[in-house]
């Protein structure tokens, strides 16, 4: 095997910028990668083959990395950080894009690819020739991309359950990602979220654990399936059209106390397992390459200090062989003020089972510290070897070294047209209908596509922004068209007759009606854009006075209301029996036409709701199967039109 690592080192270590003829395959059972190259045979055949084991090739990189290099690869940068001395003298192990970081306004597949692989070039140039992988949170569709097609957030998607549907959303996903010259992404969001008040609660796909293990089916569609006998918890990835999946937030984030963003998980560890963890053993199953630690605390202890949740239980028990890296500045928030004693955030992160850190910019201090922390003997060189053996795993068993660069033949598939397809069919089979009728038997829905003139309504009507919700484009999203799609409002009109007349008024008034008269209204209304704390929120209601202009609309005309929000809003009873219609929208991303393809009846609702709808935010947490469950609407609610039985 010595011999055959001696043949092969120089260009394992040192890939230069041109195409390689390599083929990659790696064996599940053995953990061995086949390498099949005309370059680099010795005294064999043309296209001879060799086999060497995926963790031989670790054992001899990490055998020739010093300590600073080795540390260098525990760290992860920003990208606007990034720089050939960052990249080749030391060598850091990975840079991220952060929520709305680009390499301009608008960039395109070509822009980022160019950015990368014009990073790779530096890093490939350092003393051991050691990749990057670089890292974005792709959590619905590419939705740092300008172009992309945005996915419906996850609670849209655990109103349909449906895991296929996860898989074929995590297959197109990667491929838009993997155009850009992307590696990974920081997805799926695995949380069980028990308290709608938390900020991040549309990242969840249910407060329901098994709907949620359904969903982890994403997993494979992002990596690629592993075949059978594959080891739980070893690395996966199928190919150079998969991306690196990350199963977050280890471990909780869904259960702390009030919804609170960051905050305490109350439970004793066996309701920890039965929540929140069993999520991670179906990712590890799948062959889930990275996790990421939570910011939040079990019961007072922080996640990314909890040596028995990460190591001895993640790393031990489960089995997990890729790494663990934490949040962006996680270990930061180990010392109050954060970050003012970062040596002992360094310390105690790296010690509990950090293996990578996400710090974003102040890599220089992280070196300094990490270095010192080994040589005084406070961290040990077994634990330094342990996360830089992970980290060059996944490395090895993604084929990075073979194929370090992007892959420019899939431009094309930014935003085509069957991804745009599958999008609509995931936002019309998320939509739940709630109400259909003041009278069960006079429903409204489906609505006449002929009729004479239709108002539509409401904030988020035409609003693109609104309608794909935090995490696009930017950190926390914004409202306008802030990238491509097709609003509630387009998709109306083009669903609507030729005859028929559309009236939008964002804010109507009692003018609107005053000489007008409609056949019906169709309200669009919901949340602003937002982002893990900024999203937390101790009373519910309907932003933007919302509930005042479906009382003003449904006064006047038949009226459907749309909720486009990334969680259950309050909705008093008086409004609730003015209305005709309430459809739950969720946050459906750039196709509104899934909206408009139930509104009109070409397709019958199916969702069901993911979480509870509470009458008021008094009663929360709550959640199905306990004592006093007495929502509006039940978990797994969820009106037909039953359009079969009128055909």
């Amino acid at each position: 095997m010595e011999c055959i690592l001696k043949s092969v080192r120089k260009s394992f270590l040192k890939p230069d910028s041109r195409k390689r003829t390599a083929s990659l395959a790696v064996s599940p059972t053995d953990s061995t990668v086949r390498i099949r190259s005309t370059r680099w045979r010795r005294g064999r055949g043309s296209g001879s083959a060799c086999i060497v084991p995926v963790e031989s090739r670790v054992r001899d990189l990490l055998s020739r990395m010093t300590l600073r290099e080795k540390a260098a690869q525990m760290t992860q940068i920003e990208r606007r950080v990034a720089s050939p001395s960052a990249l080749s003298g030391l060598p850091v192990g990975s840079v991220l894009s952060a929520g709305g970081s680009a390499p301009r306004e608008r960039a395109s597949p070509r822009d980022w690819a160019d950015m990368i692989d014009r990073m790779q070039h530096w890093a490939l140039a350092s003393r051991l020739g050691i990749p990057i992988l670089y890292a974005s949170d792709a959590v619905h569709g590419h939705n740092n991309l300008y172009g992309a097609t945005i996915f419906p957030h996850n609670v849209a998607l655990g109103a349909i359950r449906d895991g296929d549907l996860a898989r074929r959303i995590g297959e197109a996903t990667a491929l838009e990602v993997r155009a850009t010259g992307i590696h990974w992404t920081f997805a799926p969001c695995v949380a069980v979220c028990r308290d709608p008040r938390w900020g991040r609660c549309y990242e969840s796909y249910s407060e329901d654990t098994d709907i949620v293990r359904t969903m982890t089916s994403i997993v494979a569609g992002l990596q690629g399936s592993p075949p059978p006998g594959h080891p739980p918890g070893h690395p996966f990835l199928a190919g150079r059209k998969n991306v690196i999946a990350c199963a977050k937030h280890f471990v909780g984030d869904g259960g702390t106390d009030k919804g609170k963003n960051e905050g305490n998980t109350i439970c004793t560890f066996e309701e920890l397992e039965a929540t929140h963890m069993k999520p991670y053993l179906d990712c590890l199953a799948q062959g889930v390459s990275t996790i990421m630690a939570s910011y939040s605390s079990w019961n007072g202890r922080p996640l990314h200090s909890d040596h028995y949740l990460i190591t001895e239980i993640l790393k031990k028990k489960l089995g997990f062989k890729g790494f663990v890296i934490s949040d962006w500045e996680g270990i930061d928030r180990l010392c109050q003020p954060h970050g003012s004693d970062y040596r002992y955030c360094i310390y105690a992160s790296v010690s509990a089972g950090i293996d990578m850190i996400m710090v974003p910019h102040r890599y220089e201090k992280v070196l300094e510290d990490l270095v010192f922390l080994v040589e005084s003997g406070r961290i040990s060189m077994s634990r330094i070897d342990d996360a830089v053996e992970r980290i060059l795993r996944v490395k090895f068993v993604v084929g990075l070294f073979e194929y370090p660069f992007s892959d420019r033949s899939l431009f094309d598939v930014v935003g085509c047209k069957e991804h745009q397809i599958l999008a609509r069919e995931a936002v019309r089979r998320s939509q739940v209908l709630l109400k259909n009728g003041k009278d069960l038997k006079k429903p409204i829905l489906p609505l006449d596509k002929n009729a004479r003139r239709i108002l539509v309504a409401g904030t988020h009507a035409d609003d693109i922004g609104y309608q794909c919700g935090g995490w696009t484009i930017t950190w926390h999203g914004s409202s306008g068209r802030i990238t491509t799609g097709t609003t509630v409002l387009e998709a109306i009109r083009e669903a609507a007759g030729n005859e028929t007349e559309v009236v939008h008024e964002r804010c109507p008034s009692e003018a609107t009606f005053s000489d007008q008269e409609y056949s019906y209204a169709i309200v669009a209304i919901g949340e602003d854009a937002y982002a893990e704390f900024l999203g937390d929120r101790t009373e519910l209601g309907i932003p933007f006075d919302g509930a005042t202009m479906i009382s003003l609309v449904a006064g006047q005309v038949p009226t459907v209301v749309i909720v486009i929000s990334g969680r259950p809003l309050v909705l008093e009873p008086e409004l609730l029996d003015k209305i005709d219609a309430l459809v739950a929208a969720w946050l459906p991303g750039s196709e509104g036409g899934g909206v408009a393809d139930v509104l009109f009846g070409d397709y019958d609702f199916e969702g069901v709701l993911p979480v509870t709808w509470f009458k008021s935010a008094d009663q929360l947490p709550m959640n199905a199967g306990h004592d006093a469950y007495d929502p509006l609407f039940p978990l797994g609610y969820g009106l037909k039109m039953n359009l079969d039985s009128r055909s």
